[in-house]
């Protein structure tokens, strides 16, 4: 297979470090692809490229969102779209992960379209995390749901359930690396990266499908998108692993940029936007430790404050409802 290669090896200085790290740096993969109508020849693209992320030494190779599947989103779905998603453990993404994670003796995360029955036709967007055994590591589905044009996955995806909505894995394929698995819509949310990081979680990845705006044709988002992301695992504390897609497939051109960041808001390494790639980063787990001792924002949080963010959605006032100060309240 080519396919180009980008590495960050080994990890960067930690600027905030006071105590030496007894910790071995962990090294991940991510693989930037573009969907193929031939089935086994996306299988085979991908599989190889797990297989280079491997050669370089990557424990882990992380896999963009819906990874097998055209996107379906570009256009509204009708009937019962729900039916055509796969099962968990017996469907061809949950194959395809285990077989090369058995191959390739690492881990394996990827994306899917996960069926669940219900009244309302629809299934799961669902990140899973195998192991070189066959092992299901870790399952996660999406919470936020888009809505807007050229994203109607509100008509293919219901949101996670909310309990348990943000778990924290630390497989011991990983030496314990405490892993978060959001996807994609969830990356534009802080609330996210901060709920996890209070989980303890290092690592956040967030398989991706985003690319061009067909309503707004002239506005390229990938730069908010990346500033967002690499902001919001500043203020978490958290490392952020971005498996992008690249390439048209109808309705969108997808702006691949898959990258790596750290809790300092470096990119440690990044892809093009219109190029498959693969990306191999050694992570400094301990860093989030020492930026978060330096900048403690989980510990001087106002809690008592945030009552706002748990009331319910008011659809009424998109923009936010204002509220009014009195010259008294001013004053006190």
């Amino acid at each position: 297979m080519t396919i180009r290669t980008i590495t960050a090896l080994p990890a960067p200085s930690s600027p905030a470090r006071f105590t030496e790290s007894v910790r071995t740096p962990l090294r991940v993969g991510l693989v930037q692809h573009r969907w193929r109508p031939d089935a086994d020849a996306l299988r085979t693209e991908l599989t190889d490229a797990i297989g280079e992320a491997a050669a370089l030494g990557a424990a882990v190779v992380f896999l963009p969102e819906l990874t097998l599947s055209k996107y379906p989103a570009d256009t509204r779905a009708t009937g019962t779209p729900g039916r055509d998603a796969e099962d968990l453990t017996t469907g061809p993404t949950y194959s395809f992960a285990a077989a090369a994670a058995a191959r390739h003796g690492v881990c394996v995360h990827a994306s899917l379209y996960e069926r669940a029955d219900g009244p309302d036709g629809l299934g799961f967007n669902t990140a899973i995390l195998v192991a070189p055994s066959g092992e299901l590591l870790s399952r996660t589905r999406k919470l936020h749901i888009p809505v807007s044009a050229g994203y109607y996955e509100d008509t293919y995806f219901r949101g996670g359930p909310a309990h348990d909505a943000y778990p924290v894995y630390r497989p011991a394929e990983l030496d314990g690396a405490a892993l978060g698995l959001p996807t994609c819509w969830d990356e534009w949310f802080p609330e996210v990266a901060r709920m996890y990081s209070l989980g303890g979680a290092e690592i956040l990845v967030y398989p991706t499908a985003i690319g061009s705006e067909p309503s707004a044709p002239s506005f390229d988002t990938q730069p908010i998108w990346q500033h967002v992301i690499v902001g919001n695992g500043i203020t978490s504390g958290t490392f952020m692993v971005v498996p992008n897609r690249c390439g048209n497939e109808g309705g969108i051109d997808f702006y691949g940029s898959s990258f790596i960041s750290d809790p300092y808001g470096r990119v440690l390494v990044s892809a093009p936007r219109d190029e498959e790639a693969v990306l191999v980063a050694d992570l400094d787990l301990d860093q989030r430790k020492d930026w978060l001792d330096l900048f403690p924002f989980l510990t001087t949080r106002r809690p008592d404050t945030y009552t706002r963010l748990t009331d319910p959605v008011d659809h009424e006032h998109p923009y936010g409802l204002p509220t009014t100060v009195s010259a008294a309240e001013t004053r006190s």
